[in-house]
């Protein structure tokens, strides 16, 4: 049964320029009103000063914000981590940080993210992987569908078919939703605020 009372938890995973604008995108037309928590992991440059959080915001209408390790996490926010230390759900809806000095995780940020919340997200729960290379986020998007979550990953429409949407498509398991940023928008309002709310998310 499911749990009324709990957030939902939208985990989004991208890489690369191309990846950046596909997060700005879906950022700018969810509502600032959504009932979620937006967990958001962009590959980047683990060495270098990061202005992440002000360009998503830029684009956004929810503030974005760098999560705080150990503090809750909360709905009408979009939440990243600093670029060595990855972001991760725990349960009570706190965020943990996971500080990586030796690079252990490398380009599996994703898939570390979207176990987190399929480990704690309850049963409402969203997982989007958007542009980027090579596979991160495939496994940890099959692992949160298995968990009772909802899986979306953005239309393959660029070279190399080996990418990340392509990866999660053909890794495991059926996907929920499969379309452009604004299609996925309009899936996450539906799934979190209803059919009736689906007019909230700006058309793109």
């Amino acid at each position: 049964m499911e749990d009324y009372s709990a957030p939902w938890f939208v985990a989004i995973g991208a890489s690369g320029g191309k990846g950046l604008s596909d997060v700005q995108a879906i950022l700018s037309l969810l509502p600032r009103s959504l009932e979620a928590v937006v967990l958001i992991v962009l590959h980047r440059p683990w060495d270098h000063l990061s202005h992440l959080a002000g360009v998503l915001g830029g684009a956004s209408q929810m503030p974005v914000r760098i999560a705080a390790n150990g503090s809750r996490l909360e709905i009408g926010n979009a939440y990243i981590g600093e670029p060595g230390d990855h972001l991760t759900l725990a349960a009570g809806s706190f965020g943990v940080l996971v500080c990586d000095p030796f690079r252990r995780h490398r380009n599996r940020t994703i898939d570390l993210l979207f176990r987190s919340v399929a480990a704690h997200g309850g049963n409402r729960m969203i997982g989007v992987v958007l542009s980027g290379a090579l596979d991160d986020g495939a496994r940890g998007l099959a692992a949160l569908h298995e968990a009772g979550g909802l899986s979306m990953v953005l239309t393959p429409t660029e070279p190399p078919d080996c990418g990340m949407p392509e990866n999660a498509i053909n890794y495991d398991g059926p996907i929920d939703r499969i379309g452009n940023p604004s299609d996925i928008a309009f899936a996450i309002c539906e799934a979190v605020s209803g059919e009736d709310q689906r007019s909230d998310c700006r058309s793109a």
